[in-house]
C-alpha cells in the first residue's frame, strides 16, 4: 500500500516540499485525536473517575513512547512543552540563568534558528556572560577542529541544533558531547530537524539536554518535548506557576512541587497533542527511521544533481547529509521563486528560515529552501525541475 495514502493532505493536488516547517498527518494521528475529544474527553490527573483514569493512562502513555523513542534512561527526563520554542526557553530560563555566572561563556553558531539564541540573549541581559559564535567551515558546516578552537576555560554550554534548518548540516553531537564532557561543558541539542528524519538516541549521543516539536514528525501542532538528564531537571527553577505542578501549598507562602517531570507542566497540558504525538511515534517507529533518513537522502541527491543541471540555480549546501536544500534563481528574489512555484501547486519556503543571522556567513538574506520528507516523490521532484527549468516563464511573470 502506498504510504501517501495514509496522507489526506497528499490528496490535495498540491506537491508540499516545506516539511522543514511542519510535516502533514496520517489519518492515524487524525483519527486519535477525534477519538480523545469524542470518547473519553476528561483532564488529565484531575479525575477519579473512568474517562478521566483512561485521559491519563494515555497521556503518560505517550510520554513512555517519547521516552523509548530518543531511548531516554527515565520516562521522568520527558517533559511536554507546547514546542521546541518552548523548551529551549525553559532550558535557558528554568536552568541555566540560575546557574552561569559573569564572565561565562555560551558557544552558539551562526546556523542556529531563532529559538536557539534569543533565550540566551535574554540570559545576557540579566549577566554577562558572552556569547560566541563558533566558525563555520566553506560549506557553511560546524567541524569538531571549530568545536575545539572555540572552547575556552570559561565555556560552560554549547548549544547546537543537530541539523541546521537552512544548511541542513548533520553535526557530530556525540563527539562534540565527548569533547564538552572533558572540560565539564553541558550540550544543548535543537533536534527539531533531526528526531523526525533519523534515529537519535539521547543515551548514545550523551546530549544533556535535547529538544524537538510533534508537528515536524507528523504529529499535531501545539506540542513538544524537553529531554534532561534527570540530574539536571531536578535543578530546573518551575518558571509556570499554577495547578497540576504543586502538591501543596499554604497561605504562608509555602509551597511543595510535584515530582518530574509533572511540576514543569503546570495548567491544563495538551492532551490531544501528547496522544497524537504518541501515534505519530507509532506511525515513523512502524515505517523505519534508519530507511526514512536512507530514502531522504537518495531524493536530495538526486535532485541536486538535477538542480546542477539548470545553469540558473545556485544551490547553498549540495554537500551537506540530510534532506534539506536551500537554493536560488540567479537575480530573482526568493519570494519570488516561492510565489512563481505556488502557481503550479508547489510549496517551498522562502526567507530567511528563522536563522536571521546566517547571512554573516552565506553572504545572503533569503534564499528558498526545499525540505523533503518520507512521502515525497521522485515524481514529484521531476515537476519542480521542470518548472524551475522554465526560468524565461518566471521571468515574465514577475515583470
Amino acid at each position: 500500500m502506498d504510504i501517501r495514502n495514509d496522507f489526506p493532505m497528499l490528496k490535495k493536488g498540491i506537491i508540499y516540499f516545506d516539511n522543514g516547517a511542519t510535516t502533514f498527518k496520517p489519518q492515524m494521528v487524525i483519527d486519535s485525536i477525534v477519538d480523545y475529544y469524542s470518547n473519553y474527553c476528561a483532564n488529565a490527573h484531575r479525575g477519579d473517575y473512568n474517562i478521566s483514569l483512561k485521559t491519563d493512562m494515555m497521556y503518560e502513555n505517550a510520554r513512555k513512547k517519547v521516552k523509548d523513542f530518543i531511548n531516554a534512561k527515565y520516562v521522568e527526563e520527558i517533559v511536554f512543552t507546547s514546542g521546541a520554542t518552548e523548551s529551549l526557553n525553559m532550558i535557558a530560563k528554568s536552568y541555566f540563568s540560575n546557574i552561569l555566572s559573569d564572565g561565562d561563556e555560551v558557544l552558539l553558531t551562526k546556523a542556529e534558528h531563532a529559538s536557539n539564541i534569543l533565550p540566551w540573549f535574554s540570559i545576557k541581559e540579566k549577566k554577562d556572560i558572552d556569547i560566541k559564535y563558533m566558525e563555520l567551515n566553506e560549506n557553511y558546516e560546524l567541524t569538531i577542529e571549530s568545536v575545539i578552537s572555540s572552547i575556552t576555560d570559561k565555556t560552560r554550554v554549547i548549544s547546537i541544533a543537530h541539523v541546521t534548518n537552512v544548511v541542513g548540516d548533520v553535526r557530530p553531537i556525540k563527539k562534540i558531547c565527548e569533547i564538552a564532557h572533558k572540560k565539564n561543558i553541558l550540550v544543548v541539542v535543537d533536534g527539531s530537524q533531526s528526531v523526525p528524519h533519523m534515529s537519535v538516541d539521547v543515551q548514545d549521543l550523551d546530549c544533556d539536554f535535547l529538544v524537538f516539536s510533534g508537528h515536524k514528525m507528523c504529529g499535531p501542532t501545539g506540542i513538544g518535548v524537553l529531554y534532561a538528564k534527570k540530574e539536571y531537571l531536578e535543578e530546573f527553577v518551575p518558571y509556570n506557576l499554577g495547578g497540576g505542578m504543586n502538591a501543596n501549598f499554604l497561605n504562608n507562602g509555602e509551597v511543595e512541587y510535584k515530582s518530574l517531570p509533572h511540576r514543569l507542566e503546570a495548567g491544563t497540558p495538551n492532551i490531544s497533542g501528547a496522544i497524537g504525538l504518541g501515534v505519530a511515534i507509532d506511525y515513523l517507529t512502524g515505517l523505519n527511521m534508519d530507511m526514512i533518513r536512507e530514502y531522504e537522502l537518495k531524493l536530495k541527491k538526486y535532485l541536486v544533481k538535477k538542480l546542477k543541471e539548470n545553469k540558473n540555480i545556485e544551490i547553498y549546501n549540495e554537500t551537506t547529509d540530510s534532506g534539506i536544500i536551500a537554493f536560488n534563481i540567479k537575480n530573482v528574489f526568493s519570494q519570488d521563486t516561492a510565489i512563481y512555484l505556488n502557481d503550479y501547486n508547489i510549496c517551498v519556503r522562502a526567507g530567511n528560515h528563522c536563522a536571521k543571522i546566517l547571512k554573516d556567513e552565506i553572504n545572503i538574506k533569503n534564499t528558498c529552501r526545499i525540505s523533503l520528507y518520507f512521502y515525497n516523490t521522485k515524481e514529484e521532484l521531476d515537476k519542480l525541475i521542470s518548472v524551475l527549468s522554465n526560468c524565461d516563464d518566471l521571468y515574465n511573470q514577475i515583470i
